[in-house]
């Protein structure tokens, strides 16, 4: 039987594919530098839904995972955030943007799910550009 990889083990393969004595291409790679890479296989993704191939599809989106994991291990080496902080960054937002699923307020239909969502969405906007602001003027004020 063929081996199957683990999440945890995935993590660790690209590591030492960025490592000192990993791939010198894959070393050699910054966010700048897979942005062509990035847009090329999400639309690969696009291309494997529309023409309905499930094997193709799989593929397609283990590639568009290899970015996030490349794109987080760069930071992760810079100390900027980590994987694990995407991945927690990303399950808060999907927990906080649902409130009829994780809390006490009720979508019943698809349009009504997408309108609590946008709603929530815009209210973090406005609160970040509020705390943006927030930071000039003391930046202003201590200057």
């Amino acid at each position: 039987m063929e081996k199957q990889y683990t999440y945890e083990e995935l993590l660790e393969i690209v590591a030492e594919l960025r490592s000192e004595h990993g791939c010198p291409w894959d070393r050699a790679q910054t966010h700048e530098s897979m942005i062509s890479c990035l847009r090329d296989e999400c639309e690969e993704v696009v291309q494997a839904i529309e023409k309905k191939d499930d094997e193709n599809l799989c593929e397609e989106l283990g590639d568009v995972m290899l970015q996030v994991l490349m794109n987080s291990q760069i930071a992760a080496e810079e100390g900027r955030f980590t994987m694990e902080d995407v991945v927690d960054g990303l399950a808060k937002k999907l927990v906080r943007r649902h409130p009829h699923v994780f809390g006490d307020e009720k979508a019943q239909t698809p349009e009504e799910g997408l309108a609590s969502w946008e709603a929530i969405k815009r209210q973090e906007k406005e609160e970040r550009a509020r705390r943006s602001g927030e930071k000039a003027q003391i930046s202003k004020e201590n200057s």
